[in-house]
């Protein structure tokens, strides 16, 4: 399959599209005392349904055309599925969202919560999508895919270009990486403008096994952020748009994820998912280590998860 990589133009008609549907989120800009170097977090955990993905699949759903009568469908361990009941809700069409057994009972409330209607569907976040491909075949609903597809991945860089613009002079940007479609596009935003790091959790290096091949392979999905970041491997159209300009394919541990998740509550008071504070943990553990005087953005994208894990 061709894949047309999306470029900054699509992420510009993403933004004019997203207008008044999605949150400018913050950013907070750190000197060396909190996280031993200076960096500027993007809070994207902030957003509408809690996390990035509204971006993507408001961005999908508009520019898909009308839409069916059977509404909106989607697989997801929780976030994306969040998302999509969101949007659902907000343009009055019905979402039915599959998710796996593995996913967070907070992120199925959640997901009822905004209005969708939670499917569990298998053990792993791949036979969710089996089952939500089968049921928008069947029933005429609109694949929302969380991350393998073109307006999914502009939405995702508009959260790039938000940034460029709130913390113009960054060198290298660090994300968390599950099926790469916020990787993808942050790439495509930056291109070779800044350095842009790929991090992902040790136990699911699909996009580390990926840049070492040169090409997706699938891989294990074990660990604390297979939730969020559990995909197999990196979606087509994530892979086209982001390979080119990752920099560095990093991977913490679980107890380096955790650590940032403690380290994100007790400095700034900042409640994070697994996911969300992955790439943080890059910076913190050291398997990523900025230079002297590198300007270090990173995302925190996702904050659904059950405060107590991360507070008590």
């Amino acid at each position: 399959m061709t894949v047309t990589p999306v470029g900054p133009a699509d992420i510009v008609a993403a933004a004019t599209r997203l207008v008044g549907r999605v949150r400018r989120t913050p950013v907070l800009a750190l000197d060396d005392a909190t996280f031993g170097h200076p960096c500027v977090l993007k809070l994207e955990l902030v957003q509408h349904a809690g996390s990035f993905k509204t971006r993507g699949a408001f961005n999908r759903v508009l520019g898909a055309g009308p839409l069916p009568a059977a509404g909106l469908v989607a697989a997801s361990g929780g976030n994306h599925g969040a998302a999509t009941a969101y949007v659902g809700r907000a343009l009055g069409v019905p979402a039915t969202v599959f998710v796996p057994a593995t996913s967070p009972a907070a992120k199925r409330e959640r997901i009822a919560a905004l209005g969708g209607t939670v499917v569990v569907a298998g053990e792993v976040y791949d036979d969710a999508q089996a089952a939500a491909d089968e049921h928008a075949t069947r029933s005429g609903a609109l694949l929302v895919h969380p991350y393998d597809h073109p307006l999914t991945v502009a939405g995702a860089g508009t959260l790039a270009r938000e940034l460029n613009e709130q913390a113009p002079a960054l060198d290298t940007v660090l994300v968390a990486v599950g099926g790469g479609g916020l990787l993808a596009g942050v790439a495509s935003w930056f291109r070779d403008r800044a350095r842009v790091v790929s991090v992902e959790p040790a136990s699911i290096p699909a996009m580390a096994r990926s840049v070492e091949a040169g090409m997706p392979v699938d891989v294990e999905v074990s660990g604390l952020a297979a939730d969020s970041l559990g995909a197999k491997r990196i979606g087509a159209v994530p892979w086209a748009c982001a390979s080119p300009f990752v920099h560095h394919a990093v991977l913490v541990a679980d107890d380096d994820i955790r650590a940032a998740q403690r380290a994100l509550w007790t400095s700034c008071r900042v409640v994070a998912e697994p996911g969300g504070a992955a790439a943080l943990a890059a910076l913190l553990c050291g398997a990523y280590r900025p230079v002297a005087g590198e300007r270090v953005g990173v995302v925190v994208c996702g904050a659904n998860t059950d405060p107590a894990s991360v507070t008590g």
